[in-house]
Order: structure tokens, then sequence, then C-alpha cells
């Protein structure tokens, strides 16, 4: 079999970095103008209080139940979203998360040892410009041993299916929507504990039972 394996939710724990990310730059560092009081000044000398508009509030909504991450992270618009994420951030949140476990790469790279004779592996990853060399890093930071990686996007991600037999995904809207030919194995998460699934783990090293049953089926 040919098994795809996700890096977001399943190796790298790209919430919790979003979440940190998101704290210390736009709202302990969010430096905005305390103005009690402001006042214009006309041509004869008269002043009027000016009344200014509130400032702009950055503010977290937890514990992140779905991947939906604006319903979660408040921002001024779309822009400023993608703007946080791919171009002011991508290094520090996708080449700097954590992982999702003590062990996550100890763990798949004895899987991968153990079954290559077996399956197929790739790693397969949602990601979008500077997060594509930001995610090889973070790979490559945990000592990642797989021999093939692709990225898709919402228009390419048919070419991803077309690699895979089997994938290890957190994702709800890949959870929900998968070609019926494919298997699922979800890796349980806040944001999709409630998606119900005829395989699912909690751990990375339980993969290897799935892959087992799965094998003999």
């Amino acid at each position: 079999m040919r098994i795809g394996i996700e890096i977001n939710g399943v190796l790298r724990n790209t919430i919790e970095k979003i979440t940190q990310v998101y704290q210390k730059n736009n709202i302990d560092g969010y430096q905005s103008e305390f103005i009690s009081q402001t006042y214009k000044l006309d041509m004869s000398g008269n002043t009027e209080e000016e009344i200014l508009p509130e400032p702009f509030k950055y503010e977290m909504s937890l514990p992140v139940t779905s991947l939906t991450l604006t319903d979660h992270f408040k921002f001024q618009n779309e822009e400023e979203y993608y703007s946080f994420l791919y171009e002011e951030h991508p290094m520090e949140i996708f080449g700097h998360s954590p992982s999702t476990e003590m062990t996550t790469f100890i763990d798949i790279n004895s899987i991968y040892f153990n079954l290559r004779n077996l399956h197929d592996f790739i790693i397969v990853s949602d990601e979008i410009g500077k997060s594509k060399p930001a995610s090889l890093f973070f790979l490559s930071k945990f000592g990642c041993e797989f021999e093939k990686v692709k990225f898709y996007s919402n228009t390419t991600i048919n070419s991803m299916w077309d690699e895979i037999d089997v994938l290890l995904t957190s994702n709800p809207h890949l959870l929900l929507n998968h070609p019926s030919d494919k298997t699922i194995i979800k890796f349980e998460t806040e944001y999709n504990k409630n998606i119900p699934t005829t395989h699912t783990i909690s751990k990375i090293k339980e993969l290897a039972e799935i892959l087992n049953i799965l094998q003999l089926c």
C-alpha cells in the first residue's frame, strides 16, 4: 500500500505554535495609542473634543475546535491573516513548531524502517509559498528519514490522492471529503474528535497496528 502521512496536526503541532506567535506579536507586542481626550483647534482658536475610533483589538478564542482559524484568531481582514501566516512568520510558525508528541519522529521513523518493504511511505502537506521551505526545515530539524515529500494545494490536491491509498490526517475537511477508494486514518485532535471514522489513532506508534490490520483485509 501507498501510505500518506500529513504534517499538520499529525507530525507538527502547528496550532500550538500559531497560538504562541499570535500572543507574542498581535497581543503582547501590539502597541496601540492611548489618547483619553483629543482636541482639534479651529482657525478662531476654539477647541472641540475629537472622538477617535476604538483601536482594533486582537483576541484569541481557545481552545481551537476547528481549522477555520479566523474563528479563533482575530484579524482585521483576510489579507492580514494570510500575511501573518505566510509572509511575516512562516519560518517561526511552520519551521519551529513543536512535534505533536515528544517521540513523534522516533516512532514514525521506526514504523518507516520496519514496514518500508511492505508499503511505500510519503509525507504530504497542504502548504503555501514560504511555508514549503519552512516545512522542509521542520522535517530536517526533527530528523525525518522519509524519502519522499509532496506539497499540495486546493488546486493540486487530486495529484496527492493519486499517489496514495491510505492517508493519516487530522484535517476535518479530508476526513469528511475524500475519494471513496481511499482509506482514511484519523489522528485525533481537539478539532476533529467529533468526526466518526473507521480507523482512529491518538499516538503515532499506533499507526503500525492499523497498517497491519489493513494489510490483512
